[in-house]
């Protein structure tokens, strides 16, 4: 079989094209062929070399969507459409690749009215999400901010939270055209940060109340800045740091208001914690309600490119 394998984490120039043996089925894994691989931020950071514990070679591609082969069983009989999740491309070979031995506890049926590709592009994000906002405390009212609307967190956070009854799903974008792109793809609460700060953009459309929660992947100045945006007793979930690892806070951000500040790790999260998760997540796929938003996609040998296209765009590939 093909998959697109790094041989060492040295950059785009790293992932090569490679063929072998189809993975064997035991231990209780599932056989899925894979129709669409999704492309992530962490894909990228693991090139890099700047993930923690991993180890070359290795294929990437931590979340994909396929059909079931053989191993299912009754839940996952083959022909099975199938999305999943888990350790796949960080700590044992992934999706970037025509076959994955995959554990049957990682696996979900896609719904009917989702296609491969949008599906390939589910597990990561909306899974981070809805985790993300139920260790936040999210309810019905709250009011979400979830920074770099294009971004796949961005955008799962901001669809979930307004599909679950959210006053105020906001985000964020760095220039005008983004804005209005987001605008045509219905988001209709993104703040503009070339023309005012993100804080006072939270404050304008909450009517100076701020964020109940915010959901950060991205790191850098804009977690500094969100922490100015958190109403009173609010909490900030950092995920990731696609700006960077590194920021200065202002305590007082964090103190006047009585705010908190944690951080989410999906890799040790509990087995029932996604199921959860899940369970949440489908309904809402099958009424429509949210939305996995493709960018663009690419063809296996083609991996590089969509890394590449990921990082200078900001958005979601498959």
């Amino acid at each position: 079989m093909r998959a697109m394998r790094a041989a060492q984490f040295s950059g785009y120039e790293g992932l090569k094209l490679v063929d072998f043996p189809k993975p064997a089925v035991a231990d209780g894994k599932v056989l899925v062929r894979i129709t669409a691989a999704g492309v992530t931020p962490l894909d990228y950071t693991i090139l890099s070399g700047k993930f923690h514990g991993v180890k070359a070679p290795l294929v990437l591609g931590n979340e994909g969507a396929g059909v079931v082969e053989k191993g299912g069983g009754t839940d996952y009989p083959a022909g099975s459409r199938v999305m999943f999740f888990g350790p796949y491309g960080a700590f044992e070979d992934g999706t970037y690749s025509e076959w994955v031995a995959v554990r049957k506890e990682d696996l979900c049926l896609i719904p009917e009215n989702v296609d491969d590709l949008s599906a390939a592009g589910i597990p990561v994000a909306y899974l981070t999400a809805q985790v993300a906002l139920t260790r936040a405390g999210f309810r019905a009212g709250k009011t979400v901010l979830a920074p770099a609307i294009g971004g796949s967190i961005g955008n799962a956070v901001t669809q979930l939270a307004r599909a679950l009854g959210a006053k105020h799903a906001m985000s964020s974008t760095t220039n005008h055209a983004k804005a209005e792109h987001a605008k045509a793809l219905g988001f209709n609460e993104v703040i503009d940060t070339s023309v005012e700060r993100l804080a006072d953009g939270v404050r304008r459309i909450t009517g100076g109340y701020g964020a109940d929660i915010v959901i950060d992947g991205v790191g850098g100045e804009v977690l500094s800045e969100a922490l100015g945006a958190l109403a009173f007793e609010g909490s900030l979930t950092t995920l990731g740091y696609s700006a960077s690892r590194q920021t200065t806070l202002d305590v007082t951000k964090l103190i006047v208001p009585q705010a908190s500040i944690r951080g989410l790790n999906m890799f040790t999260q509990p087995k029932a914690v996604v199921a959860e998760a899940w369970k949440a997540i489908v309904p809402l796929l099958k009424s429509g309600a949210i939305k996995p938003i493709v960018a663009k996609r690419f063809p296996l040998p083609d991996a590089a490119e969509a890394l590449r296209y990921l990082v200078r765009a900001g958005l979601s590939a498959a």
